[in-house]
Order: structure tokens, then C-alpha cells, then sequence
């Protein structure tokens, strides 16, 4: 099985790009906030306490986000692979991860890291919210979410260097170019 964790800053590109993995590896995409929702939706137990949380407006707790992600690997064990989108963030999160994959016998074989410059980033989603009218595509907030992301994912991405499975990725570029020094590293994986 592959498993593929991919983190960028907001704007740099994982959503396009993981849509791309899934395509040419035939992955099943992770999306936590779309594995919340389901679980609210078919109001499971798990569900039920996210619910709890979020109608608080509270986070919900990286325990039930992973039994949840625990539930979906078992329901899923003969897909080929997981790709992890926004998920971890933190390195208690990356542990967790690690741990409940462990139990399913897998593990995470690589961690994409799309890196952009932050005056792209800004540029880049300053120019999203032109065209899609997101009121939190400006510039005040946009470098509040950078300040937050970094602070969260630095100490995530030396905590996947250690573990020598960080692959940093230039984000600059056509999606074309970017996906090719993506699919590159991953072939290297798997060969």
C-alpha cells in the first residue's frame, strides 16, 4: 500500500496536486474535514461527538479524528493507498497517525512538502479570492493563516526529516512541471 501524506502552505497547490496523485496511483483521498462530515451525516457515535465539538465551535480532539481515519483505513484495507490531505498538522497528529496506521500493518511511505515563497502564496490566493469572492482571501488574513501554518507544520516537517520520508517539493511552476518532480519521487518509492 501507498501512503502519502502532502502539506503546503495554504495556496501552494495540495488540493490540485492530490487531486493529480489520486489519479495516477489510484489512491483513496483522506480529507478529515469531508471524514467528519460523513461520519455527522450517517450520525455514528464518533459522529456524534465531533458534532459535540463543532457546534461549540470547538476543535475536535486528534483522538476522535483519528478513530475516525481508523474506522476508514479498516472499511478500506484492499484500496491501494491513502493520500492525507491537511492531515497531520502538528506532531502529536503525525504520531498518531503513525501509531493507528501501524496497527493495519502500513505506515507513511512519503511526505510531500509543497514549498512556495510566501509573497507567491499571497499573490496567488489574494488572486483566488478576486475570483471566487472568498472574503478570507485578503491580504491581513492570508498572512495570519501563513504565521499559523508555519508555526504548526516547522516542527512537523523536522519530525518527517528525522524519519527520512520529507520529500520538499518546488511549488513553483505549471501544475504539469510540479506533478512530474512529484510523480519522480514517488516512482523512486515504488520501484
Amino acid at each position: 500500500m501507498l501512503n502519502i501524506v502532502i502539506f503546503g502552505a495554504p495556496g501552494s497547490g495540495k488540493g490540485t496536486q492530490s487531486e493529480k496523485l489520486v489519479a495516477r496511483y489510484g489512491l483513496q483521498h483522506v480529507s478529515t474535514g469531508e471524514i467528519l462530515r460523513d461520519e455527522i451525516e450517517a450520525n455514528t457515535e464518533l459522529g456524534k461527538l465531533a458534532e459535540s465539538y463543532m457546534s461549540r465551535g470547538e476543535l475536535v480532539p486528534d483522538c476522535i479524528v483519528i478513530d475516525m481515519l481508523d474506522n476508514l483505513i479498516e472499511k478500506k484495507k484492499y484500496e491501494k493507498g491513502f493520500i492525507f490531505d491537511g492531515f497531520p498538522r502538528t506532531v502529536p497528529q503525525g504520531e498518531a497517525l503513525n501509531k493507528m496506521l501501524s496497527k493495519h500493518d502500513e505506515n507513511v511511505n512519503v511526505v510531500i512538502s509543497l514549498e512556495v515563497k510566501d509573497e507567491e502564496l499571497i499573490n496567488r490566493l489574494i488572486k483566488r479570492g478576486k475570483i471566487s469572492g472568498r472574503s478570507d482571501d485578503n491580504r491581513e488574513t492570508i498572512e495570519a493563516r501563513l504565521k499559523v501554518y508555519y508555526r504548526q507544520t516547522s516542527p512537523l516537517k523536522l519530525f518527517y526529516r528525522a524519519h527520512g520520508i520529507l520529500k520538499e517539493i518546488d511549488g513553483i511552476g505549471t501544475v504539469d512541471e510540479i506533478f512530474r518532480t512529484i510523480e519522480y519521487e514517488i516512482d523512486q518509492l515504488i520501484k
